[in-house]
């Protein structure tokens, strides 16, 4: 089974798989309040899929503080 985004697309956006576990859940619990997306069809069901294809489309990003 193949994930979209790929992992490898999406550590070209963050660089760090713990930042990236971090936003997309964070985005995720977002989402399951307010029940929107920034995206206009997602492919997943699921919150945190769909804020993975978020961070994929530059919908979502990290400023290190």
């Amino acid at each position: 089974m193949m994930l979209e985004p790929s992992i490898d697309a999406l550590q070209e956006k963050i660089n760090s798989k713990y930042t990236l576990v971090t936003l997309s859940s964070q985005r995720a619990r977002q989402m399951q309040v307010t029940k929107t997306t920034k995206i206009a069809n997602p492919k997943s069901h699921k919150c945190v899929g769909i804020a993975l294809e978020e961070i994929q489309a530059d919908l979502l990003e990290f400023t290190e503080e």
